[in-house]
């Protein structure tokens, strides 16, 4: 499981002109994306595979990466979905007693193109001041291509406003997840209709453990699709891509609002919701991404580490309830802020069964803070299963006199 020691040159070039000279890491070649950079210390591997990285560029903001290598079990997908990597300091050899492969060879192995040795806290601080931008890293027989043209190359690219990669992130085809494949031995309460928009294998295992059946369908489906489930709740999971481009799931969560459906989104689900309710959604600076990022629960008054991947944000009044700009929907709060920052993190609407966090409460990687919220889930539906059984009560024996 040693790593291959690389000595072709690579380049890493910015939409502004900035270029970081290294050796090429995993695969050698060109690929082109958004550069952004996570700042965990940890879990790179759940990192690469969170299918919310489709078409950026990675930068570590942690200078030694590969060190515990990589296995089968950590991956949050069925690949890796960065469009590439970059990292200071890459370990030669992984050690680790679960590690089965070098991330070098993991890189290769899905053609994704990196660069190491890169003087990454210059890269981060030039990202923080001036944004995410358009990059492209070089290597090879790129790598000796004149810089002007090859920031031509990278300026060429489709900026990551206005993209909709739900599809190419989402299952072809839907699935279940079963309790009791998760180590749950008892009676099965709720199912829920989970929609993949980039979902992390974590996710649905969160709700098994709890005894939740989670039926996980296509970025496409429809009402009548959920309705087919049986699902007593709508899960709408992470993703890549602009939500202002959400138009179909954005309609699709409308119609789960106006059933009072109770509904949990997180990360690209909170942002549904926000569009959902008529609030505007707008790209940030540089985003939220890694393991260490602080949210005040504004119920509480507690301060949650969460993980976090996200490059936009919900436009939405921080303080007090107000009427939802959609007013059937009714009274909407928000009930997280960023402390980085003061952004959105948390939409809860006050009068119906529906909220959602911009964060990602799986924790994979990253702290358990916030896996409380798929029991308050579980608590939100039973609630509403009561209260509609309540309803029928009435219902029956005022027919009945």
């Amino acid at each position: 499981m040693t790593a291959v020691l690389r000595t072709e040159p690579a380049l890493l070039v910015l939409e502004d002109g900035r270029v970081f000279r290294g050796r090429s890491y995993g695969a050698v070649g060109t690929t082109f994306g958004e550069a952004v950079f996570s700042t965990g210390m940890s879990g790179y591997q759940e990192t690469l595979t969170d299918p919310s990285y489709a078409k950026q560029i990675i930068v570590q903001t942690f200078p030694h990466i590969g060190n515990t290598g990589v296995n089968d079990e950590d991956a949050e997908s069925s690949r890796i979905w960065a469009a590439g990597y970059v990292v200071r300091d890459a370990a030669r050899r992984p050690s680790n007693w679960r590690a089965q492969r070098s991330l070098d060879e993991e890189l290769i192995n899905f053609g994704v193109v990196g660069i190491q040795h890169v003087d990454t806290r210059a890269l981060t601080r030039h990202l923080r001041d001036r944004g995410a931008m358009k990059a492209g890293v070089f290597s090879g027989e790129a790598a000796a291509t004149p810089v002007a043209e090859l920031v031509a190359q990278v300026n060429a690219q489709a900026p990551m406003e206005g993209l909709n990669l739900s599809a190419v992130v989402s299952t072809k085809e839907a699935y279940t997840v079963e309790p009791k494949d998760h180590g749950f031995d008892g009676e099965v309460e709720f199912s829920i209709a989970a929609i993949d928009l980039g979902i992390k294998a974590m996710t649905p295992q969160r709700f098994a453990e709890r005894g939740v059946r989670v039926h996980v369908l296509p970025y496409n489906a429809t009402f009548q699709d959920i309705a087919a489930t049986g699902a007593q709740g709508v899960f709408l999971s992470n993703g890549p891509g602009d939500p202002a481009t959400a138009n179909v799931q954005v309609e699709l969560v409308r119609q789960v609002l106006d059933a009072k459906i109770p509904y949990f989104g997180i990360c690209f689900g909170n942002q549904i919701l926000g569009r959902a309710l008529g609030y505007g959604t707008y790209k940030l600076r540089y985003g939220h991404r890694g393991i260490n990022q602080p949210v005040l629960d504004k119920a509480t008054g507690k301060v949650e580490i969460t993980s976090q991947n996200h490059g936009f944000a919900v436009d939405a009044p921080r303080e007090g309830a107000s009427l939802a700009p959609l007013d059937r929907f009714g009274r909407v709060e928000v009930s997280h802020i960023s402390l980085n920052d003061q952004v959105v993190e948390g939409l809860v609407c006050l009068d119906l069964p529906a909220f959602s966090v911009q964060y990602h409460p799986e924790a994979a990687s990253g702290p358990h803070d916030a896996s409380h919220l798929f029991d308050r889930f579980i608590d939100v539906m039973r609630a509403a299963g009561t209260a509609a059984a309540s309803t029928s009560t009435t219902a029956s024996t005022q027919e009945e006199k």
